[in-house]
């Protein structure tokens, strides 16, 4: 009905996981920071439109991938950045701390952001925000073969990513190969 306490309460429970899921589909903060105002103006006007059926969340989510989608196959964006681009777009340098564990972090949030758009989105849908490949696929005019293939190619790139950044430059070449030997 309007009211600007219930809108407050609505942005202040789901700002961090929508605007975390837009992030990761859109790297570009000021193009990230667009999208995730455009999904709440959306939530709001259409508020009405939720059924109750699942999580008021995943419903907001559903928005969010929505709007996200929608930017990365807009004609207007196509010539910065294409959907279906394989080559890597905006490469993320590598900010390499003392500690390994802060390394191994670093390493986890930017291996994905080195993904061209298509790949990272089907990762982050189906593998953390649980879409079945049916669903990707219905949601990128795709068939579900693709989305599989899509993921499976990801997969890889993202082992190898991480598998790259895990070998040490001082680490004695023996050690190096014993090393990527014991990985899953």
């Amino acid at each position: 009905d309007g009211d600007a306490k219930a809108h407050e309460e609505i942005f202040r429970a789901c700002r961090r996981p929508v605007y975390t899921l837009i992030r990761r589909l859109i790297p570009r903060a000021a193009v990230a920071d667009d999208v995730f105002q455009d999904t709440f103006v959306e939530l709001l006007r259409n508020i009405g439109a939720y059924s109750g059926e699942g999580s008021f969340g995943g419903w907001v989510r559903s928005i969010a991938v929505s709007k996200c989608l929608m930017y990365l196959r807009s004609p207007w964006h196509r010539n910065f950045l294409s959907l279906d681009a394989e080559e890597e777009v905006g490469r993320v340098e590598s900010v390499r701390a003392p500690d390994a564990q802060v390394d191994a972090h670093t390493d986890l949030v930017q291996a994905p952001a080195r993904l061209p758009a298509l790949s990272r989105t089907v990762v982050w849908l189906h593998d953390v925000e649980g879409y079945t490949h049916a669903e990707i696929a219905r949601m990128l005019g795709r068939t579900a073969s693709f989305s599989k293939s899509q993921l499976a190619r990801a997969h890889v790139r993202l082992r190898e990513s991480l598998e790259a950044h895990q070998v040490s430059p001082t680490q004695p070449k023996n050690l190096q190969s014993s090393s990527m030997k014991s990985l899953p």
